[in-house]
């Protein structure tokens, strides 16, 4: 299993960012996918999910209503749409094979980092 990150990068507070996961040897139709990040000095913070199976979203509600979580089958890729980006988003940012709500990962890449300045 690989998994890809890309799309980070240095943004201004307000601004968006759109981070790409290219997934091989696991098809993304079938498991849940999710981001987790994990900000300088503090612990891995679970930020979203998507159901393999129905498409079904979840969100941590610290970016509920400005973080979207998508893929597209036929890239198998899974996509993070950051909107209203704040400091606080600050992290590295991880994609995962691995349910909603947990930061317990069975797959994961390398990370993309997301930092929020002016």
């Amino acid at each position: 299993v690989q998994l890809v990150e890309s799309g980070g990068g240095l943004v201004q507070p307000g601004g968006s960012l759109r981070l790409s996961c290219a997934a091989s040897g696991i098809t993304i139709t079938v498991v849940y996918m999710s981001w987790v990040r994990q900000a300088p000095g503090k612990e891995l913070e679970w930020v979203s999910s998507i159901n393999g199976a129905d498409s079904t979203t979840y969100y941590a509600e610290s970016v509920k209503g400005r973080f979207t979580i998508s893929r597209d089958n036929a890239k198998n890729t899974v996509y993070l749409q950051m909107n209203v980006l704040k400091s606080e988003d600050t992290a590295l940012y991880y994609c995962a094979s691995s349910p909603p709500y947990t930061t317990r990962m069975s797959f994961r890449g390398l990370g993309t980092q997301v930092t929020v300045s002016s």
